[in-house]
């Protein structure tokens, strides 16, 4: 794959200034930087072990599903041809054919029908079927009421779910739950996908503590570590965690060639902010091309992205809802393109704001929120208060951000908003 420039990118995009970019912007750089990928390493697993991993090539239905003509449900299985169009139906049951195993009576004939189960495939020459609690039966006579049933009705068809030789999963889905199912009910014991990801993370800055280390004023623990960490986890790639390095060029530049021999992708937090005294902006200057971004975002202004060599960098700012929000924006988003993965962004669904909310025209706002059910049956948002973009416990009592769009402005009580859920994401 041939590989643009962080300087073609940018011409290629009307208005593009780096200290000024909104997030459509950065999204649409995201798209040239890290594209769709269609290759890359692939190996083949059992399918409970291919859990959430991206799927190589298209899988191919060897079978139909279901493989025969099949009752969708326990009843009776008759000739739609016997139903009477004046009055109730009167049909002799001749037999009872289960599932498992070919009805191996002779056929019925007009005027008869079968006891069936649910899945049993339908013996020749019947193609009909209705639900016990329908009928009235009296010895081996059933009388069908006029009008509820129609020819065709609770039979399955052989194929009609797949058909053999169709394309059961596209190449760049997930492998999730249902398609584990659907795999197995092709028969199919392993499946091709697209190995891990390798994802890069450490923390930078003298005032960041790891876990276990003595408390000292002036110093936090890393919590932007745990979270990174996380939602790579969640998205199934191989993380690998280099811990926090303090500002220092010489350990950063090891961690930075480190990072770049090791990983696919690499992920910082803090260090990118306009004026910060540390060598993390200038480093990432001399080892990589990489530009600096102002975004018209709250939180999350200040970010970096830019490659060393084949690797892509991504460095998100030190406050730790603003490292949660620009992942989920921007990075998690360009991370399943690496990955080969169709699957669409995120979904906006919309709720109606319990609340007013004030907001600037000409930057994009993602506030914290809890979203639940009206009485009415719809979806209502209210925020989880304070939006400080270190206010890290926001980000456990909510269950999505607000998304609050470049062109909005003030929200007022009732108005609706997008919302994006965090369920399956954090």
């Amino acid at each position: 794959m041939v590989m643009k420039s962080l300087a073609q990118i940018a011409a290629a995009l009307e208005g593009y200034d780096p200290q000024a970019l909104s997030v459509p912007q950065v999204q649409a750089f995201l798209k040239q930087l890290a594209p769709l990928r269609h290759d890359g390493p692939v190996e083949t697993l059992p399918v409970m072990a291919a859990g959430e991993r991206i799927l190589a090539r298209d899988v191919v239905s060897p079978v139909d599903v279901p493989p025969h003509d099949n009752s969708a449900m326990d009843g009776f299985a008759f000739a739609g041809s016997d139903l009477s169009a004046t009055e109730p139906t009167v049909l002799q049951c001749v037999g009872h054919a289960l599932a498992g195993a070919a009805w191996a009576g002779p056929p019925p004939q007009t005027g008869q029908c079968l006891r069936i189960t649910t899945g049993a495939i339908m013996p020749a020459g019947l193609d009909t079927v209705v639900a016990h609690e329908m009928v009235q039966v009296q010895g081996d006579r059933i009388t069908v009421p006029l009008g509820r049933v129609h020819t065709g009705d609770n039979r399955r068809l052989r194929g009609e779910d797949i058909a053999q030789g169709q394309a059961a999963l596209r190449q760049g889905q997930r492998l999730t739950p249902a398609a584990w199912g659907l795999l197995a009910s092709l028969g199919l014991p392993e499946v091709a996908v697209r190995q891990r990801l390798r994802v890069a993370y450490f923390s930078t800055g003298d005032e960041i503590l790891s876990l276990g280390q003595v408390p000292r004023e002036g110093a936090v623990y890393d919590s932007n570590r745990y979270t990174v960490c996380g939602l790579l986890q969640r998205m199934g790639c191989e993380w690998i965690d280099l811990g926090v390095v303090p500002d220092d060029p010489h350990r950063l530049r090891a961690a930075f060639e480190e990072a770049a021999q090791r990983a696919d992708a690499i992920i910082t937090s803090g260090g990118v902010s306009v004026g910060e005294a540390d060598h993390t902006k200038a480093l990432m200057r001399e080892l990589g091309d990489v530009d600096f971004w102002r975004i018209a975002m709250r939180p999350g202004r200040p970010m970096a992205v830019g490659r060393m060599g084949q690797t892509l960098m991504f460095g998100l700012p030190g406050n730790p809802v603003a490292v949660m929000v620009t992942f989920l924006a921007f990075v998690r988003p360009a991370l399943w393109r690496m990955m080969g993965c169709t699957d669409a962004p995120p979904l906006l669904v919309r709720a109606q704001s319990q609340q007013a909310m004030r907001k600037k025209a000409g930057r994009t706002e993602y506030q914290r929120g809890v979203v639940s059910r009206s009485d009415n049956g719809t979806l209502q948002v209210s925020t989880t208060g304070n939006q400080g973009s270190g206010v890290l416990s926001s980000m456990v009592q909510g269950n999505a951000l607000i998304v609050l769009h470049h062109d909005q402005g003030h929200v007022a009580e009732g108005d609706p908003v997008d919302v994006m859920l965090f369920d399956g994401a954090i």
